[in-house]
């Protein structure tokens, strides 16, 4: 299937890989600093942020675009 999408860095992969990622690589202080969204600097965790990014569309293409672009300076 990654054959139909070869320019898409984001085919294949979940939104709760890229939060768990970019946790790793960042840190949750530091994420929060990036995209300034209440799932990262209140209380953050994995599934409440995976809840707010599901029906917030314009907060998921921040977090998405933050991922490719760690993705390329690595």
């Amino acid at each position: 299937m990654n054959q139909n999408q070869p320019n898409n860095p984001l085919h294949g992969v979940t939104l709760e890989k890229i939060i768990n990622t970019l946790v790793e690589h960042y840190g949750w202080e530091e994420l929060g600093e990036r995209i300034n969204i209440r799932c990262f600097n209140s209380n953050p965790s994995v599934q409440s942020c995976l809840k707010f990014l599901r029906k917030t569309p314009w907060a998921r293409t921040k977090v998405e675009n933050l991922y490719i672009r760690m993705k390329e300076e690595s």
